[in-house]
């Protein structure tokens, strides 16, 4: 497995490219701001060829670029309905503190969205996505498992990072349903499991289980089953 990752714009959004090796067909995960032209040069350096973009959740810095990536290589987007609207949108979600910078900006959806169902295996340039549902930052955030080769991953855009978790103050935003997603979707994961997060280093799931406040805090809500 080949993954490729920079950060994108001044929100430093990870963006990825999953491929089954070089000189292949790739994934591109979460193109953000200011991301085509250097995704174009990481794609460029591996000989990889984007039939996808799938999409974590639908906040501005994951999908500033999603349009231009689409069309610029004639691929589909994909996003979990409970996210719709948001790219056409974005002052909506994200709150007064950004709202007079990005008043008035649009962001037409691509020529083709597809959707996100929980539980959906995506089978995509020789990688398969198991998409997982997982609200709290947002209404229709997802995860996606996959596996690395030597250990599973976990594409886990906002809902996890090292040390911490995604916001939940945003519109749509639910401490809830993120305790809940934690609590059902990432805790029970195998510890070797690779976290490659929205925004900044990777980790595992071991590692954040053992030192991820908020992960004991959704260990020990309600329902966690012993987890």
């Amino acid at each position: 497995m080949l993954i490729r990752s920079f950060p994108a714009g001044a929100f430093g959004t990870n963006c990825y490219a999953v491929a089954s090796g070089p000189r292949a067909e790739c994934v591109v995960v979460d193109p953000g701001m200011d991301a085509v032209e250097p995704l174009a040069r990481l794609l460029a350096e591996d000989g990889l060829k984007p039939v996808a973009v799938v999409l974590t959740h639908g906040h501005l810095d994951h999908t500033f670029s999603v349009l231009p990536v689409c069309d610029g290589y004639d691929i589909p987007a994909y996003l979990h309905p409970a996210d719709s609207g948001m790219l056409a949108d974005p002052v909506r979600w994200h709150g007064p503190q950004l709202a007079p910078l990005i008043t008035g900006l649009r962001l037409p959806d691509p020529a083709e969205v597809r959707r996100l169902d929980d539980g959906a295996v995506l089978s995509l340039a020789g990688v398969e996505l198991t998409v997982r549902h997982a609200p709290g930052h947002t209404q229709g955030s997802v995860v996606f498992s996959l596996d690395l080769g030597e250990a599973p991953g976990l594409l886990a855009g906002d809902v996890l990072f090292a040390g911490s978790v995604g916001r939940v103050d945003l519109p749509g935003g639910s401490w809830e349903s993120m305790l809940t997603s934690l609590r059902d979707v990432v805790l029970p994961l195998d510890d070797a499991t690779v976290v490659l997060p929205g925004h900044g280093p990777s980790t595992t799931i071991g590692r954040e289980r053992a030192t991820n406040p908020y992960l004991a805090e959704a260990a020990s809500a309600p329902g966690a089953r012993g987890l």
